[in-house]
């Protein structure tokens, strides 16, 4: 607790203590402890009563001269010790002995008090420094002790003052002390609202300010709690391809069942064509602010706002960026995945494996430093997990495509997700195992992260895990109950439609398995799962790092006579389209630009709005099925054997 705030934490209890001194001892006689004890000083200041008085240091009071008024001091006092206030009920009249002794019994009680407040302050400065609320409440005794003597010393000596005989002053004393309404009060009273006097309505208002202001503080201090944890947990934008939503007048409806491999669209239903554009993503420069080599062949790449302060987007764990470079007099882009929380707002990470085809990976490794600004656009892509889709999650990657599940782990470990972390990693070898240490820091962190690896070679190292592929058995041994779990693949094509058919076979439905596709751009459908022996013979480590980082290969020159045509609405071109042919390959024949990345239908960067016509895709990983309702197409994946409109 920071010095400042105690110190007006300690004036407020001085003024509630001084505020409320009368209700609190209103039957206390001020003199009580020291009446008992005449001729003693106080006990020391700030200190509890001791249980026996003890000699002070001041001079005893002088006594009444034998005789005097009512007798002397003993007479007056009935021959005991009495308490002050008591002692003046046997004084009728205000003589000179009487006055002598009220005044200095007064000017005792104000020095007494005076000093009592003082050390009382000072003691409770100290007690709220310390942190310590017994010393505080004891400061606070003393306080108000020494308010008592000051007030009943000062109001001693305005009545010798007034002349008052001491036996009325006392009655007067007590009847206030104890809230008695005098006749005359009793006839003209000055009660406030609700019966109540004007001082308890005060106090009682002052009470409810103070109530209301701490109110006020704990509400702020919530709203600043509240306002970090915002900006911990990333927001959940529209995806990078959605459609703009639809008004109050036209809620989104979900799209009824289709059939695999045909889509109506126009609008899953409707009839009507989809008229909202594409949402796209940010785009702009980030500058590189570190850069992590994390093992021979792959490096890490923090990216930072070069104008500092946090990155210029939101994003959700399993996004990619996209990154546009000038390359050989020509631009090269390509897309890779995030790889760090979304809850670390000050950067964003990508890692990359070099490829010797691979134009965007080699300059990335050869040619970027620390403090190059880069291009990109983003955050794109469907693959994602934030820990509200299921209760449980199983990753399952090869390679560098470790990316995307690791930032779903830091993501998940960030914000303690409570649900069980399966990941299960293919290598090369344990030289290449990507993040290592990281992950067996992180299982030690949190006991609810599962991680198993195999290598698909160790002769010569330190390895003790499985060797081999990824096999049904493999997944079987480090999942339980598998059947019941949400599944993510990512890695190379062969590699993940291997994995795909294991998952089928240990009973995983379908749905509950979702991919995202790590190698060069293909342009076609994948490989069906009942190919024979679709698993590499290479490590699954030898893909590209990224969607389309190799150049994808163009159309073959002998296209099929095409029955139809394609009319491109934006870009005011109309061209042949083969049944054959993706209406991405149809733009690009007649140089109509639309983005792309990984050209296999997960990705999710060639969305398109389809103004008329229907299309058949293969694959649709990269489409949610809001944007499907409403009539938007993968460009990479839609074909058609009729006539179509797309907004390009």
């Amino acid at each position: 607790m920071r010095p400042k705030r105690l110190g007006r934490m300690a004036s407020v209890a001085v003024l509630l203590g001084t505020g409320l001194l009368r209700m609190a001892v209103a039957q206390t006689d001020p003199g009580g402890h020291l009446g008992h004890h005449p001729g003693q000083a106080p006990p020391e200041v700030g200190a509890p009563r001791p249980a026996a008085p003890t000699t002070g240091t001041r001079s005893p009071t002088p006594p009444l001269q034998a005789g005097a008024g009512c007798g002397g001091m003993m007479g007056c006092m009935g021959g005991g010790p009495r308490p002050f206030y008591a002692t003046l009920l046997e004084m009728p009249e205000l003589t000179p002995e009487a006055r002598q002794f009220i005044q200095i019994e007064a000017e005792r009680r104000i020095g007494w008090g005076s000093e009592a407040i003082a050390a009382g302050q000072a003691r409770l400065q100290r007690a709220f420094s310390a942190n310590d609320p017994a010393s505080a409440g004891q400061a606070t005794a003393t306080i108000r002790d020494g308010l008592l003597r000051l007030e009943s010393g000062t109001a001693a000596l305005r009545a010798i003052d007034a002349g008052t005989s001491p036996r009325q002053f006392a009655l007067t004393w007590f009847r206030d002390q104890l809230a008695v309404p005098t006749a005359e009060a009793a006839t003209v009273t000055d009660d406030g609202p609700w019966g109540l006097s004007w001082y308890h309505v005060i106090t009682m208002a002052f009470l409810i300010v103070f109530l209301a202001g701490a109110l006020m503080i704990q509400f702020a201090r919530s709203r600043r709690i509240g306002g970090l944890v915002a900006r911990l947990t990333p927001a959940k934008p529209a995806p990078a391809t959605d459609a703009a939503a639809p008004g109050p007048s036209a809620p989104a409806v979900p799209a009824p069942p289709v059939k695999p491999g045909s889509l109506d669209a126009a609008a899953a239903g409707s009839g009507k064509p989809a008229s909202a554009p594409v949402k796209r993503p940010w785009s702009g420069a980030l500058r590189v602010v570190a850069i992590f080599q994390e093992t021979l062949d792959v490096k890490t790449f923090r990216l930072a706002n070069p104008a500092g302060g946090d990155i210029p987007f939101a994003f959700l764990p399993g996004q990619f960026l996209t990154f546009s470079a000038e390359i050989n007099g020509g631009t090269v882009r390509r897309s890779y995945t995030i790889a760090s929380s979304p809850a670390q707002r000050g950067y964003v990470e990508i890692t990359v494996k070099r490829e010797e085809l691979g134009a965007e990976s080699r300059y990335l490794h050869d040619q970027v430093t620390m403090g190059d600004p880069l291009q990109i656009s983003g955050p794109s892509g469907v693959f994602t997990f934030t820990g509200d889709e299921a209760a449980s999650i199983v990753l399952i990657g090869g390679g560098v495509g470790i990316t995307p599940m690791m930032c779903v782990i830091r993501y998940l470990t960030d914000r303690a997700f409570a649900g069980e972390i399966f990941f299960l990693y293919g290598a090369r070898s344990p030289a290449d195992f990507i993040f290592r240490e990281e992950l067996d820091y992180l299982q030690k962190r949190h006991a609810n992260l599962h991680v198993a690896a195999t290598m698909a070679h160790a002769e010569g190292a330190a390895w003790t895990g499985a060797v081999g592929n990824i096999t049904k058995e493999f997944i079987a041994r480090a999942v339980p109950d598998i059947a019941r779990r949400r599944v993510h693949v990512c890695g190379p094509p062969p590699m993940m439609y291997a994995v795909k058919a294991e998952l089928l076979e240990l009973g995983v439905a379908r749905d509950k398995i979702k991919t995202e596709a790590f190698g060069p751009a293909q342009g076609a459908a994948p490989v069906p799962l009942a190919a024979p022996d679709v698993r590499p013979a290479q490590p699954v480590q030898d893909s590209a790092t990224a969607a389309s980082d190799v150049t994808p290969p163009k159309p073959a020159a002998g296209v099929p006579l095409a029955a139809a045509q394609v009319e491109f609405s934006s870009s005011g071109k109309t061209g042949p389209l083969a049944p054959d042919q993706t209406v991405l390959e149809a733009a690009e024949a007649i140089g109509v630009a639309i983005d792309f990345s990984c050209r296999v239908g997960t990705c999710g960067t060639c969305v398109v709005p389809l103004k008329a016509g229907k299309v058949t895709m293969e694959v649709e990983d990269g489409l949610p099925p809001g944007d499907k309702a409403r009539g938007i197409i993968l460009a990479c994946q839609a074909k058609s054997v009729g006539d179509l409109v797309v907004e390009a």
